[in-house]
């Protein structure tokens, strides 16, 4: 039999041993639980989620939907919700905002998406009287861990920017370095992805790429060590790289991971999620509490590292 892993010079993976979300899990847990609005959790997982989060002692949910139903659902899970607060909510745009009104006021710290849909959701968080804005863009991250790469990988945005433009990359790569520094990473290696790792003005993204590798040479990102455009195997793998010929401090060893667009973003995790074997959280940045945005179809535990994510974020403020 023909090794093509022999014939490429490639060497054999194996799986990591990952500890970081653990780690982050840990430390919620050893400080007091934060109030978080949990906007229409209609769903056994949903639901599941928070609770197993208010369990694991990282957060004290606040239920925003049908009273009914929710007593419904805690009961098909043996939890009980009188330990808890519920605010009434007609339907999903009414449980949006009345949890993002919950997070201005002060009542809770934390915004966390149930089984409702992620445009109402974030509709009522980005409003521009009413929601959450500042002065920072907001994005999302993912937090993931593979089985075949030895770092933790942040990946932006895969969730909230569809197209976005050079001034928008600037806010969300600060975003996730500044994430990255609280969850431990002092000085995260930045791949800026494109197909390609030379520029051509043919693809924008390369010249995104450059231009951000520039300003990161002037102070106006700070924080990191930025170099793209990169291909996604230059980014993971440094053999990749020497068979290239690339010179590069961030290849085969990037913590961050910049992607071109939302399209890209997305499929690139939930291709590391479903066919990589791989664990993920999400947060989004920027707004004036973390918001713990999740998809419908995600396991309890990738939600419950999600919060205790929010923990870190918020006990840092402190």
């Amino acid at each position: 039999m023909i090794d093509l892993l022999a014939m490429t010079g490639a060497p054999a993976q194996e799986r990591q041993t990952h500890y970081l979300l653990e780690e982050v899990i840990r430390a919620a847990q050893g400080r007091p639980a934060f109030p978080v609005a949990v906007a229409w959790p209609l769903s056994a997982v949903s639901f599941a989620g928070a609770v197993e989060a208010a369990e694991a002692g990282i957060i004290y949910p606040l239920f925003i939907g049908p009273e009914q139903k929710l007593k419904e659902i805690a009961a098909s899970l043996n939890f009980d919700i009188a330990s808890c607060e519920v605010v009434e909510a007609r339907d999903e745009v009414d449980a949006a905002a009345k949890a993002v009104d919950l997070c201005r006021v002060g009542r809770a710290n934390a915004l966390m998406k149930g089984s409702l849909h992620t445009d109402v959701f974030m509709h009522s968080a980005l409003k521009k009287d009413a929601g959450l804005r500042t002065s920072r863009r907001i994005s999302h991250v993912f937090v993931l861990e593979a089985p075949l790469y030895d770092r933790t990988l942040f990946i932006t945005d895969a969730a909230i920017n569809i197209y976005p433009a050079l001034e928008d990359k600037v806010d969300i790569l600060q975003n996730a370095i500044e994430l990255a520094h609280v969850l431990g990473v002092a000085e995260p290696r930045t791949a800026i992805l494109s197909a390609v790792e030379t520029v051509s003005p043919k693809i924008i993204s390369t010249i995104d790429a450059a231009a951000l590798c520039k300003m990161a040479d002037r102070g106006q990102i700070t924080g990191a060590i930025l170099d793209g455009p990169l291909a996604f195997d230059t980014a993971v793998n440094a053999e990749a790289a020497r068979v290239k010929h690339l010179k590069s401090p961030v290849a085969g060893v990037a913590d961050i991971f910049l992607v071109p667009d939302l399209e890209s973003g997305n499929m690139l995790a939930k291709q590391l999620e479903y066919l990589g074997g791989a664990r993920l959280a999400g947060i989004v940045l920027g707004a004036s509490v973390p918001i713990i945005l999740t998809s419908r179809a995600d396991s309890s535990e990738s939600r419950v590292a999600s919060c205790a994510i929010a923990s870190a974020l918020i006990a840092d403020k402190q």
